[in-house]
């Protein structure tokens, strides 16, 4: 079912992972995507398997932003649904938290949701949806996560104040926070196999559904906050996908 026909769709981060599941998803109920991503190599691949649109763009740089509005606009012209996704993660005890590793999670994950959204809200439909990806992390006190925790938990409350704002439009702002989900990213952890495998046997024992997610989980939940027909009235919600992990 074509549900999104005819309609624009932006994907930040949308390379790999739950961006990927998302642009898939989308491209599949009938929409026009594109897909951001840092890594050129990558993007390029994703864009091919896809059959979607791409554009080189560091969330963290103003100027790759405004060059995608630019782009966007220029080509494809106004923009239905925004899925804010773009994000990375360094995980370590406050005691030994890089300054490199604080600035990279502010600058990519808060200061790069804050202005995409701000850069592309003259370019939004009315009526148009724009989801965050936020975290499961918001809801938990976890060791060795407070800045990425921090970071994600500004993007949620951005979302909502940007829900209040643009109602008035009739765009609708919402998260969509992930808990332990199957993703790329868990590679780039620089841990050996047997050491990831751990970590995720131990992360498993702690959610009810004794399960990770997939990236296909989270897309759903996009589309179908995005999907006008069956989403109309929510706004300003946050969508956990943990397995019940936060309870």
């Amino acid at each position: 079912m074509e549900k999104f026909k005819n309609k624009v769709v932006v994907i930040t981060g949308g390379n790999s992972g739950i961006g990927y599941a998302t642009a898939k998803e989308f491209k599949s109920q009938g929409a026009t995507v594109i897909i951001t991503g840092k890594r050129e190599t990558a993007l390029d691949k994703a864009s091919k398997e896809l059959g979607v649109k791409a554009k080189l763009t560091d969330q963290a740089n103003l100027q790759h932003i405004d060059d995608l509005v630019a782009e966007v606009k220029n080509s494809l012209g106004k923009v239905d649904v925004l899925f804010i996704n773009a994000g990375v993660a360094f995980f370590a005890p406050i005691e030994y938290t890089s300054e490199e590793q604080f600035d990279t999670m502010v600058d990519v994950n808060f200061k790069g949701s804050f202005f995409t959204l701000q850069k592309f809200v003259p370019i939004l439909n009315d009526g148009a949806s724009v989801i965050f990806l936020a975290s499961g992390n918001t809801a938990l006190v976890m060791e060795n996560s407070a800045v990425y925790s921090a970071s994600k938990s500004a993007v949620g409350h951005l979302a909502k104040i940007a829900a209040k704002e643009l109602a008035p439009r009739k765009i609708r702002v919402n998260t969509v926070n992930p808990g332990p989900t199957e993703t790329d990213m868990q590679n780039k952890f620089g841990m050996d196999e047997e050491t990831l495998q751990g970590m995720k046997d131990m992360i498993i024992s702690q959610v009810p559904l004794a399960k990770m997610g997939k990236p296909e989980d989270v897309a759903k939940m996009v589309a179908y906050l995005s999907d006008h027909t069956v989403s109309s009235f929510i706004t300003g919600g946050e969508f956990f996908i943990d397995g019940g992990m936060a309870l």
